[in-house]
């Protein structure tokens, strides 16, 4: 599989601007590789509203997160439950929440599940993630889901029909350029 069609099949929903992130490993031959996928990744969709940026490696495995900035900027916003969330467990400043991120990434030996809000998962549901160790909850799909399980499934089918039709596309001669949705 080569690495546009990677970034077809994990991020689709990114791509079509109905979610907001996603995370997906990538096994990269080398540094500069890493850097000419990025630099040619983020060329082609910049214009569209998407970024791609690698959140930390261990050995070849690089984990990337394709997000929509300005979404995440409104998922974060200062006034929201989000926000709260995420000043509750040592947050500062909104500009640096993925620096920050980044960080509790390589420090901590444990993924840090407040990781759901910048993939615009609903924050009630990334609280009782993390209130509830993973367990109890209503039902999952692309998260655990603690508060509205019929919204959610709602999204997840959605997800999914998005993801189906993005690699259909592909596999009809479609580029990633062609398939990103500009926000």
């Amino acid at each position: 599989m080569n690495f546009d069609e990677l970034v077809i099949r994990q991020g689709a929903p990114t791509l079509a601007g109905l979610k907001t992130g996603c995370l997906f490993t990538w096994v990269c031959p080398s540094r500069e590789e890493l850097l000419g996928q990025l630099r040619r990744t983020n060329g082609q969709l910049r214009a569209k509203g998407l970024m791609l940026l690698p959140l930390g490696h261990v050995k070849e495995r690089v984990l990337l997160y394709l997000y929509r900035p300005e979404r995440l900027k409104e998922d974060l916003a200062s006034d929201g439950e989000a926000a709260a969330l995420l000043r509750e467990l040592g947050y500062g400043r909104e500009e640096n929440r993925i620096v920050q991120l980044i960080r509790r990434l390589r420090k901590s030996g444990e993924f840090p599940h407040e990781i759901g809000l910048f993939l615009g998962y609903p924050p009630e549901d990334v609280r009782g993630f993390m209130e509830n160790c993973g367990k109890n909850c209503a039902c999952s799909g692309c998260w655990k889901v603690y508060a509205d399980a019929d919204a959610a499934r709602q999204v997840f089918d959605r997800y999914r029909r998005c993801t189906r039709l993005y690699c259909r596309l592909w596999a009809r001669g479609y580029t990633l350029p062609q398939l990103a949705v500009a926000s």
